[in-house]
């Protein structure tokens, strides 16, 4: 599973950083994704993190 976030839609709520840190990192006030792949222990909060974000700006690539 890929994660990516749109950032022109962002707002830097940080929900998503709060939800799956390890995924996630508010940078500037624009969140951006710091793994390649998601770790398969990581999925369900980087979903959740997704459906959390205020603004949708996360999109799900599953493999």
């Amino acid at each position: 599973m890929k994660v990516e976030v749109d950032e022109d839609v962002c707002i830097g709520s940080m929900s998503c950083e709060t939800t799956c840190p390890e995924v996630f990192k508010v940078v500037g006030g624009i969140s951006q994704v710091q793994v390649e792949v998601v770790p398969p222990e990581a999925e369900e909060r980087c979903r959740q993190a997704a459906e959390s974000c205020p603004v949708e700006a996360i999109r799900i690539i599953e493999q």
